[in-house]
């Protein structure tokens, strides 16, 4: 009988203030809305079957409450590799206000001034990966948006900026697998929220 292949399970966390007005939120703490606390408990059934040799979470608070409310704050490791990309000058702007300052900025290749490059982020995204193929069974990772997109990207050894293919909604749930053994990364699902359509 074949051993299961370890998976690599992605929470982004619940709606914020920022997240609905489409504002780039890195570093700033902004708290979960009264929404996106209903979101991340709503994500606790899904997970509560798995046993997890391993829990990560952003030290970030929108990203620790979410991992509280789906019932693992007790047993997640905060890793500051799994904060949010630096948005530096850009912090709490929108993309349509960004674009009026730089005509034709875009985020996956241009990075941001004073914060971070798209490669920057890749190499924060390794380490994370490093870190969960070294463990043996099933990882759960509470993180954000865009670093979760570098994440996968780098998971299937793509360049970091090819997680623009790969939108991500607030709360939903994705996880990284492997098809026939460990030299097969994949994506075995990805922005799913159908724990939301009843609960929220």
């Amino acid at each position: 009988m074949q051993t299961q292949l370890p998976r690599v399970f992605i929470v982004r966390h619940g709606a914020t203030e920022w997240s609905e007005s489409g504002r780039h939120t890195g570093r700033t703490d902004v708290p979960l809305l009264p929404q996106g606390e209903q979101e991340a408990a709503a994500v606790a059934p899904r997970l509560a079957e798995i046993t997890f040799a391993l829990v990560l979470t952003s030290p970030l608070a929108r990203a620790k409450r979410t991992c509280e409310l789906a019932g693992f704050g007790s047993r997640a490791d905060p890793d500051r590799d799994l904060a949010e990309w630096d948005y530096g000058a850009y912090e709490g702007l929108t993309t349509p206000q960004i674009r009026q300052q730089r005509p034709g900025w875009y985020l996956f290749r241009d990075g941001c001034p004073d914060g971070e490059l798209p490669e920057q982020l890749g190499a924060r995204a390794d380490r994370v990966i490093a870190r969960v193929r070294a463990v043996d069974g099933d990882s759960l990772i509470f993180s954000h948006g865009h670093f979760s997109r570098v994440l996968a990207a780098r998971w299937l050894g793509l360049p970091a900026n090819h997680g623009r293919y790969l939108s991500l909604s607030t709360a939903s749930l994705s996880i990284l697998g492997y098809e026939h053994d460990r030299d097969e990364p994949t994506l075995l699902l990805w922005n799913d929220q159908s724990h939301l359509r009843e609960r929220v």
